[in-house]
């Protein structure tokens, strides 16, 4: 029998890394996060994080592998075995995950568009609905005026649920889990290597502070 006292642990979270085309900073950003989170010899993330994943606010490098320069960084550090394809953000991602975290505030910018356009999709198809039961179809007469009221009361309710689904999701930058709210990683894509090890840099820190705020884990990740 469970003691009273003891608190109920939290439920596990997902976080999604995203940035432009997901082959160079969210990939680092969810490889870094990923080791600093993982036990060896064993290969899967904490007990508190649930899923890991990152994407791209757009498809211009769909099914590809991370930039050679970010698997180089990687490995320089110590991390081998992370594999990825590149993949767009989809609409369902905001329901999926806990947090997704943007690389930069142009990310932050078009993940906060993309998913108000979610929302109002999913009003709309609600009030389709509605017009498609209203509208009739379904052969019942007035007599089932009370069922059809209670029915629409019901679609009004579900209204004002708020979007999306999962109440928890969080759309925030990477660099707000530092002392210096709202750092930005620059896209090293067109630049020298320096720019890689910087973005791994800013991984390291982000990572840690998100543990320390989030999860209540200390700077060694443990």
């Amino acid at each position: 029998m469970a003691n009273p006292s003891t608190p109920h642990p939290s439920p596990p979270i997902s976080i999604l890394f995203v940035c432009l085309g997901n082959i160079c900073r969210s990939p680092m950003a969810e490889a870094t996060f990923r080791s600093l989170t993982s036990s060896p010899p064993h290969p899967h993330p904490h007990p508190q994080i649930s899923h890991l994943d990152s994407a791209g606010t757009g498809a211009y490098h769909t099914s590809a592998p991370p930039d050679p320069r970010t698997m180089r960084t990687l490995a320089k550090h110590g991390i081998v075995d992370y594999r990825h394809q590149a993949r767009k953000i989809q609409k369902g991602d905001f329901e999926k995950f806990d947090y997704v975290l943007a690389m930069d505030g142009e990310n932050l910018r078009d993940l906060e568009r993309l998913r108000g356009r979610v929302v109002r999709e999913g009003k709309r198809e609600k009030e389709r609905a509605k017009e498609r039961r209203v509208q009739g179809g379904d052969g019942r007469g007035t007599d089932n005026a009370d069922a059809d009221t209670e029915c629409e009361e019901q679609e009004t309710h579900d209204n004002e649920q708020p979007e999306p689904k999962n109440k928890s999701a969080k759309i925030m930058l990477f660099g707000d889990f530092t002392p210096h709210k709202g750092e930005e990683v620059i896209d090293p894509y067109y630049g020298a290597d320096n720019g890689f090890e910087v973005a791994y840099e800013q991984m390291v820190r982000f990572s840690k502070g998100f543990l320390r705020e989030v999860l209540g884990v200390d700077e060694e990740g443990g």
